[in-house]
């Protein structure tokens, strides 16, 4: 993976956001590296670090209203990939229109750090919407819950999390 320096994830919960240490409490094959905040951004962190943007995943928050109640759910895409937040992911939460959920709801409602967020302990009744390439990906680099590191995992595993769901078409390739 590039030029990360992995190590157990559950070793080194310094690393982690709460919520993502938390959940990776017990699971042994989940790997993190520190990285520099400053290149946390999917771009520069690839250059920086050697990492292919084929197997960088991105973990966007989407937010959408039905009768009054906001609907969240985190999709995870590859980085040569665009989310189909008005298409697929709106026609699965069952919204009239669908966005990214602003940074401050998506942090707060998270506890994870924005540029940061991964789909590892987000909100117990949150659907992660997983596109298939994402699930087809051996390992896959995506966030720790904070900018100053990554996660490196596989990618069938991302499928398997709680309340996920490989969906076939979730993001275009851009």
């Amino acid at each position: 993976m590039g030029t990360l320096k992995l190590e157990p994830a559950q070793s080194r919960p310094d690393l982690l956001a709460p919520p993502v240490a938390k959940a990776l409490a017990e699971d042994d094959q989940v790997l993190v590296a520190p990285i520099d905040p400053d290149l946390a951004d999917t771009a520069a962190f690839c250059e920086a670090y050697d990492v292919g943007l084929d197997v960088s995943a991105n973990c966007v928050v989407v937010a959408g209203k039905r009768d009054g109640v906001t609907r969240y759910a985190a999709c995870i895409i590859l980085a040569t990939t665009r989310a189909d937040v008005n298409g697929v992911v709106r026609r699965h939460l069952d919204v009239r229109k669908c966005s990214f959920a602003p940074m401050d709801d998506a942090v707060a409602l998270t506890g994870m750090e924005y540029g940061g967020i991964t789909p590892i302990g987000l909100p117990a009744d949150w659907p992660i919407l997983v596109d298939a390439r994402v699930a087809a990906t051996p390992h896959v680099i995506v966030g720790s819950g904070v900018r100053h590191s990554k996660i490196a995992i596989a990618g069938p595993a991302l499928g398997a999390l709680p309340n996920a769901q490989v969906i076939e078409g979730l993001a275009k390739e851009v």
